[in-house]
């Protein structure tokens, strides 16, 4: 099967046009972690919304949170069809450090067939792919097969914080037949894989409290608790010296991976040595008895992201440090829940808390995680969309990052959930000059293409 040959040549007669239009966008710096970009993020919203109307939506809102907007748009001319529900996201990460950058991160450039610019590849590219590829098939055909709903939100970056809320506000006019989003990636540059699952998330801040402040090294040294010292006996309490985490109940909930899974996941190219050579590493390490690729994403982890205290500047302070923090990530996989492994992690700290100081938690961001059955049609039509636009069977993965809003929609609307990316993992997204291949870019619009058009089939 393939599409229309007017939409093959609209996609290649348009496409100046359509990367223009990408390059506008991403030279909006709509930063929601910071308030100097508010008026930016905002800014951004109008942008889609204009976008989305002469794409051909209808009833194009933008609606106000109590944070960033989300952008709304539809078009529902196609009775008895299903209805997609397109989520994206519109804000990007901060662009530190800077002087990282070959080029201002707002101010795209192509360079190698590549798009650089903070946002390219997460998610303001994979997620104007869609807006693009329905123009397309509305400016050929006169109508769309199926009918089409947009939910693009402004706070992906920083937690979706009142994505949640709106969802369950406006779950009529959300209600949908499948969920699709590009925010994954697949595997290589010609190589597509279909995410079926997602890690949850849950964070905390450890605090460690000794004497009242800071104390000289030579009088008090040898008699008084130090909180580095304490920090790091209670970090090192957490795991074992292959990795395995020590914190009592961590793995009793995690649903086992499958025979069939594992078969899939072990289908996925992973080179281990290639995998150490481009880190730098000379050694991998990690709960025993899984791959890599299943250790990165259908294993739970608890990471150390920050250990700090004492004196950290240039030179030598002989002092002993009355405080010591950490910051400690878990990724999450299927029927573990962030409240209890925080409630374990905790009761895990307390208990191993040493003598003479006092150990103080702080509980941050948490989403659960989301499980598919890759087996159900609106998945296997995008097994035959990636196909089409790649001419290779795409594999099936699980992603080993977080997009907590899916589980939310998942559990709110009640509608299969469809993950089908178009970035590469190598794009630097939240990292210095961050890039979209412009391949992907190409493929990307002629899979969603047909994906759209194929779609009522099943």
């Amino acid at each position: 099967m393939s599409i229309d040959s007017r939409m093959e040549s609209h996609l290649q007669s348009q496409r100046q046009r359509h990367l223009d239009e990408l390059l506008g966008l991403l030279r909006i710096p709509s930063i929601s972690a910071l308030s100097i970009h508010k008026e930016d993020v905002a800014i951004a919203a109008a942008f889609l919304a204009e976008a989305l109307t002469a794409a051909g939506m209808e009833n194009v809102k933008v609606f106000p949170t109590e944070g960033h907007p989300v952008v709304y748009g539809d078009y529902l001319h196609a009775p008895g069809k299903p209805t997609v529900l397109v989520y994206g996201h519109y804000d990007v990460q901060p662009v530190d450090p800077l002087n990282l950058w070959d080029n201002g991160p707002f101010e795209p450039s192509i360079v190698n067939n590549k798009i650089f610019a903070r946002g390219a590849s997460d998610d303001k590219g994979p997620t104007y792919l869609h807006i693009k590829a329905l123009e397309t098939i509305l400016q050929t055909n006169g109508s769309l097969p199926v009918n089409v709903k947009f939910c693009i939100e402004g706070e992906e970056e920083i937690g979706s914080p009142h994505l949640e809320p709106f969802i369950d506000t406006h779950r009529d006019l959300l209600k949908a037949d499948v969920l699709l989003i590009s925010d994954t990636t697949i595997i290589g540059p010609n190589q597509p894989a279909i995410c079926y699952g997602l890690r949850g998330l849950c964070s905390l801040e450890v605090h460690v409290q000794a004497a009242k402040s800071d104390l000289h090294s030579g009088l008090f040294g040898g008699a008084v608790p130090n909180a580095l010292h304490a920090m790091t006996e209670l970090l090192a309490s957490l795991h074992d010296h292959e990795g395995k985490v020590l914190v009592e109940g961590f793995y009793e909930d995690v649903a086992p991976l499958t025979p069939e899974e594992r078969e899939e996941l072990a289908k996925l190219p992973q080179d281990d040595q290639a995998y150490m050579q481009s880190l730098g590493l000379n050694e991998l390490v990690g709960e025993p008895g899984f791959t890599t690729i299943e250790r990165t994403t259908a294993r739970p982890t608890l990471e150390l992201n920050g250990v700090y205290g004492g004196f950290q500047g240039e030179g030598s302070k002989t002092v002993i440090p009355a405080e010591a923090h950490a910051k400690i990530t878990c990724r999450l996989v299927n029927n573990q829940d962030p409240q209890k492994i925080l409630d374990q992690i905790e009761t895990h700290l307390k208990s191993h808390e040493p003598k003479g100081v006092t150990v103080t938690i702080t509980r941050h961001d948490h989403a659960k995680p989301f499980i598919a059955d890759y087996h159900q049609p609106a998945i296997q039509t995008a097994v035959d969309a990636y196909q089409f636009a790649y001419d290779v069977e795409p594999h099936f993965m699980r992603m080993g990052g977080s997009i907590p809003i899916v589980e939310a929609f998942d559990r709110l609307l009640n509608l299969p959930v469809v993950l089908m990316g178009f970035s590469l993992p190598d794009e630097n997204f939240h990292a210095p000059n961050e890039h979209f291949a412009l391949d992907n870019f190409d493929k990307g619009l002629r899979a969603l293409v047909y994906y759209y058009t194929h779609l009522e089939r099943v």
